[in-house]
């Protein structure tokens, strides 16, 4: 009886699933499928990102899209150090998100732009709840007002927390790895306001150039942080959100929102939680060859 010189096919392994676009396909057999199409949903569980037993630090970690990302890290397992100027209810907004998701917190009362006292609150958050793996510098400030009224003052108030106050967090982290020989991950929290000035109605400017102007430097800091220490391990991405339901933007006039969000391809602001997952992906293992990018999260208002 002559063989067969038939080719025998292996059996499918994980290996022979192929990615096509919003399904997980498996390779084909004598022109038909394996098995039926995997839904991206039921493969989730197998993509996962855990911060158990490593510390992350948020700025402004108390309200706002920085409460978003003190709640997203924790539940994602992290131990967090909260970083906050003056909320009265900073103490108990961070405590209350460590009992939530069983984690250690604490809240750390630090003015951003003062070198001093930002080093010894990076060392003494190192002391409490180190080793710190990451840093989601977020703390931000605004002055909205007609150019012609701004002063040297509001300049040096927005300034001085939008950039310098995010160099210098950034800077007394990266000290502290650079001294452990330690790598780690830095978001930075900039804004779609960086590449556009945003309007307030049709062909009208929202006033806030120092705001605007600022988040573009704090976006090319990214880049300059992220190439001086690659070498080391360290990444720095800036994260830019583009209109977000926030106490902030909740006190703006109706109209100025509404025309925001029309011209919003996805037509609305966004949740603070959309903010974070992408913070988590570039914080985490499964983004170690992704730094000094700068990455949107605007519902698409780029697009135009």
């Amino acid at each position: 009886m002559r063989s067969s010189n038939r080719l025998v096919e292996p059996p499918l392994t994980a290996q022979t699933i192929l990615p096509y676009g919003s399904k997980l396909y498996a390779s084909y057999s004598c022109g038909a499928p394996i098995i039926p199409p995997l839904q991206l949903d039921k493969m989730a569980p197998g993509f996962t990102i855990s911060f158990v037993n490593k510390t992350i630090i948020v700025t402004g970690g108390n309200r706002g899209i920085g409460l978003a990302f003190t709640r997203a890290v924790a539940a994602a397992g992290a131990n967090v150090a909260v970083i906050y100027r003056s909320a009265k209810d900073a103490v108990e907004v961070t405590e209350k998100v460590g009992k939530e998701f069983g984690v250690k917190t604490k809240a750390y009362q630090c003015d951003v732009s003062n070198t001093d006292i930002v080093t010894k609150t990076i060392q003494q958050i190192d002391a409490d709840l180190g080793p710190i793996s990451g840093l989601i510098a977020n703390a931000g400030v605004s002055v909205v007002k007609p150019a012609t009224e701004l002063t040297h003052e509001d300049f040096k108030f927005v300034y001085d927390v939008n950039v310098f106050g995010v160099f210098n967090t950034c800077r007394a982290v990266a000290k502290l790895w650079l001294q452990k020989q330690q790598k780690g991950s830095i978001v930075v929290t900039s804004s779609m306001s960086s590449q556009i000035i945003n309007q307030s109605s049709l062909n009208g400017s929202l006033t806030q150039v120092f705001y605007n102007s600022s988040k573009a430097a704090c976006s090319n800091l990214v880049k300059g942080l992220a190439a001086e220490w690659a070498s080391a391990g360290i990444r720095v991405n800036a994260l830019s959100p583009g209109y977000v339901n926030t106490d902030q933007t909740a006190h703006m006039d109706k109209k100025i929102r509404d025309h925001q969000a029309s011209n919003i391809p996805l037509n609305r602001f966004a949740q603070p939680e959309e903010m974070t997952g992408q913070a988590i992906l570039l914080l985490s293992d499964h983004a170690t060859y992704m730094t000094g990018g700068e990455y949107f999260i605007d519902g698409g208002q780029l697009i135009w």
